[in-house]
């Protein structure tokens, strides 16, 4: 029993923070409060690629704090990006990443990638990728 009687709210941080605990083990970096920024703009880079029902598909199996990142300052006439290229994604997420001493590029995200892969189903992983531009799929590994 939570402490508050809210156990929706303590899976959800709960659950949010085993996410971020293993990112920050698969990047190997000292801050998670960087972990969890990296995360967020990744999450917003591919939101920004995808159609609204497939936003909502993938949307439906993140922890529900990270959906709430994920669907922060989401503006849906904006939706689907044209940026097609994955130099495009890359810097977009980089940007609002802002400086981040551990960040070391492309292989970075990929961590992010990995991560979903491990907790999202694959059929909705292989959906969302292709969903996205071909670079951004060579940036992703398949599941």
């Amino acid at each position: 029993m939570s402490a508050q009687g809210l156990e929706i709210i303590d899976t959800a941080a709960h659950t949010t923070y085993e996410w971020l605990n293993e990112l920050s083990e698969r990047l190997d970096w000292s801050s998670k409060r960087s972990a969890l920024r990296l995360l967020r703009a990744t999450l917003h880079q591919i939101r920004e690629h995808l159609l609204v029902d497939e936003m909502a598909q993938f949307s439906a199996q993140l922890p529900l704090l990270i959906k709430g990142m994920f669907i922060e300052g989401w503006v849906p006439n904006r939706t689907p990006s044209r940026a097609r290229s994955a130099d495009a994604f890359v810097r977009a997420i980089e940007s609002e990443l802002g400086k981040t001493d551990d960040y070391r590029g492309p292989e970075d995200i990929k961590y992010v990638f990995l991560l979903l892969n491990a907790h999202i189903s694959r059929g909705e992983i292989e959906d969302v990728r292709a969903s996205l531009p071909r670079g951004v799929r060579a940036l992703w590994p398949a599941p």
